[in-house]
């Protein structure tokens, strides 16, 4: 839940928090309960504000200004709720021209009072370059890495043992609908906006941005697609009640049920090619997570060679592999293939060429592929 920290304030702020979270008793707490939710909502993670640095929204404000406002904020938030966690505005992109500063001063002003400070950031192949295109997790890592290395800043200047976390809460592919959104009247009800279809080589590019937040874990604690449904999203509706999957749906949803547990952070060895923007990517980008409740160990890969067939092994120590619950693939399409008409033209299939031998196991992965190996360990 967002509270407006551009046109409102304070008050706002804590009258929302006692409308969800309050039992009873009080103006707002009484007045959800006449609106019909008699228990409290117990919203747990309230983000202060939305994109405070971007001159596109209205009350937008400096870090001094965002950074006094959002701590205030936080301070009386929490003097109504002292279980919430509190994400704190960082920059819209990495390409703001305030970025890194923002950072800076917002969090030397909130530090105490807030838990993770959010990133936002979304990706495209409008130059029609898909090496460069599956590339780009590489800023995605870059961008982490750097908002993780002024959080200990400020947390060494401060002093501190509180670690701030990251909440990286809008994240996706968006471009395919930029220039039709131009042309849409405003102030229209319900119009088609923002509706990106999607195509087999932005599947690979959400699996490689899926692949780096895992990367993250340790600090990356809160990630969001933006959006799920109709809006760049991977679930699309019709208006006679149809629903189908865009392209991204299958690495986001074999992520969402298989990468739980602890990520394990392999040595990968790989070739790299060189891009437009990137001067070394590998051609494998993988990572694989042990869930110690369900006793599996996954493994998620991409290809990102548009020609080459890659020998994958994997080695591991310590837990023992004893079988293939599921390998899976997304591959052999034309990289423009869409799901729009058949929406069953692109999605997984069975991979039947996994090894088992003792602990490894190997496999050949296919150009431009998305690759997902479930075993199950000893």
């Amino acid at each position: 839940m967002a509270v407006n920290l551009g046109t409102r304030g304070i008050q706002e702020a804590v009258e929302c928090l006692e409308y969800c979270n309050f039992d009873g008793g009080t103006y707002w707490s009484d007045l959800r309960k006449q609106n019909g939710s008699a228990e409290p909502f117990g919203i747990k993670t309230w983000s202060l504000g939305n994109e405070m640095d971007g001159p596109w929204q209205i009350g937008h404000k400096t870090a001094d200004e965002y950074g006094r406002l959002a701590a205030e904020t936080a301070k009386a938030m929490k003097l109504v709720d002292d279980s919430i966690e509190l994400v704190v505005c960082g920059s819209s992109t990495s390409k703001m021209p305030t970025f890194g500063d923002w950072e800076r001063i917002v969090l030397e002003h909130t530090y105490d009072y807030v838990d993770y400070l959010s990133l936002h950031c979304y990706y495209g192949n409008k130059e029609n370059d898909i090496g460069n295109y599956l590339a780009q997790s590489l800023d995605m890592d870059r961008f982490i890495k750097t908002v993780v290395s002024i959080c200990d800043f400020v947390k060494v200047k401060k002093g501190s043992d509180k670690q701030i976390n990251l909440s990286f809460d809008e994240w996706n592919v968006w471009y395919h609908s930029n220039d039709q959104d131009k042309e849409l009247e405003p102030w229209q009800i319900a119009p088609p906006l923002l509706e990106d279809i999607y195509n087999f080589e932005d599947a690979l590019m959400v699996g490689c941005l899926l692949i780096t937040l895992l990367k993250n874990a340790d600090r990356v604690k809160i990630a969001c697609l933006a959006q799920l449904v109709n809006v760049i999203a991977p679930i699309m509706t019709e208006k006679n009640g149809d629903t189908w999957k865009q392209t991204i749906f299958y690495p986001f949803m074999q992520v969402s049920n298989y990468g739980r547990g602890v990520v394990l952070n392999p040595r990968v060895e790989s070739e790299t090619y060189q891009s437009k923007d990137f001067a070394e990517v590998p051609y494998i980008e993988t990572i694989a997570v042990h869930n110690d409740e369900t006793g599996e160990l996954v493994i998620f890969a991409v290809n990102r060679s548009e020609d080459r067939e890659i020998a994958f092994t994997f080695e591991e120590e310590g837990f023992g592999l004893e079988s293939i619950l599921e390998a899976t693939e997304l591959a052999g399409y034309d990289k423009k293939d869409t799901n729009a008409t058949d929406h069953d033209l692109v999605k997984l299939k069975e991979k039947s060429d996994v090894v088992l031998k003792d602990d490894a196991f190997s496999t050949v992965l296919k150009p431009l592929s998305w690759n997902v190996v479930r075993l199950k360990t000893k």
